[in-house]
């Protein structure tokens, strides 16, 4: 690649967004260290609507609440590479647009946080381990249909409310006597904004408050949704220099793992915010795909395996159970 003007990625402003973003900047300096590269803050829909209810569908909010102002921005030339978590980036991009590469992935799984002196080790008989630390009747703040519908599944005794926020926030909001007991965050996320889970479930890094704790859930508990921990590197169909950079930032079976998980959601005519979820792993030259809806009410499972050539085809069946 020979340098020129600046290759510019676009992200949101959240710190989260920022800290992938600049993950994906070191390794594009790494491959072309004497092409310049710059990032380009933009705020989105979703950054805007603060307040708004993410578990609700309507008019008020519409698909590609965290992406549509980075797409615009590829589509009008003020940016190159749109970099988003991969699970905020819908299934139908608009024309001329493709999902470029997702490099590595990170961890899928989720994180349960809550506060200290208001729930109890084994309080409610019969819990899956990690939520077992809730006290009966505890309430959860979260805003994602897929972890609510969950939650309820294993616990229905648990009372489920609204939270949103960057991860500092919701963190200060669990601390709080007036707040939710607890709340779930992606692991991938902690781990990219250098949170770490240590002895006795105590949470390092930037200002955690002293009386929250962390546990791991598994996926057998809290299936991922589609893309979880995957980021994603939009760019224009047609621009063939950010294509042959995009080819070397890719991780292949990472993007195999979510074309078969997009698939599926796409087949569910589902977004972000639908209460499916879906998590595939590469095993060899093999996908295996696990799925669950509450579309039409209880709980619905599947899964399957095909050739990893086959992954967006196994991702359509598991859908076509499922619908």
């Amino acid at each position: 690649m020979t340098a020129s003007a600046p290759i510019v990625l676009a992200t949101r402003g959240s710190p989260l967004a920022l800290a992938q973003s600049h993950l994906v900047l070191a390794q594009c300096r790494a491959l072309h260290p004497d092409q310049p590269f710059a990032i380009k803050v933009i705020k989105t829909t979703g950054d805007k609507l603060q307040t708004a209810s993410l578990s609700k569908t309507g008019p008020g909010l519409p698909k590609g609440l965290f992406t549509k102002e980075l797409e615009v921005a590829l589509l009008e030339g003020a940016a190159d590479m749109a970099i988003h978590s991969l699970k905020d980036l819908p299934t139908e991009l608009p024309a001329g647009l493709v999902l470029g590469a997702t490099p590595p992935r990170a961890d899928v799984r989720d994180v349960l946080i809550y506060r200290t002196g208001t729930t109890g080790e084994g309080a409610a008989a019969g819990s899956p381990v990690g939520l077992a630390r809730l006290r009966p009747g505890a309430v959860v703040g979260s805003s994602s249909t897929r972890r609510r519908a969950q939650l309820l599944l294993a616990r229905p005794d648990l009372e489920i409310t609204e939270i949103r926020g960057n991860v500092a926030t919701r963190l200060a909001k669990v601390a709080r006597a007036d707040g939710p007991e607890a709340t779930l965050l992606a692991l991938a996320g902690l781990r990219r904004l250098d949170y770490q889970i240590v002895s006795e479930g105590r949470l390092a890094g930037a200002a955690v408050p002293a009386n929250v704790r962390a546990v791991i859930l598994e996926p057998t508990v809290m299936l991922p949704c589609a893309g979880q921990g995957a980021i994603g590197i939009e760019i224009r169909a047609n621009d063939r220099r950010l294509t042959q950079l995009c080819a070397r930032l890719n991780h292949r079976s990472t993007f195999q793992a979510v074309t078969a998980e997009r698939a599926f959601l796409r087949g569910m005519g589902g977004g972000c915010q639908s209460p499916v979820a879906a998590c595939a792993e590469v095993i060899g030259d093999e996908i295996f795909l696990r799925a669950l809806s509450f579309q039409h009410g209880p709980a619905r499972r599947a899964e399957g395996q095909r050739p990893l050539a086959e992954a967006a085809a196994l991702g359509e069946a598991l859908a076509a159970q499922l619908r």
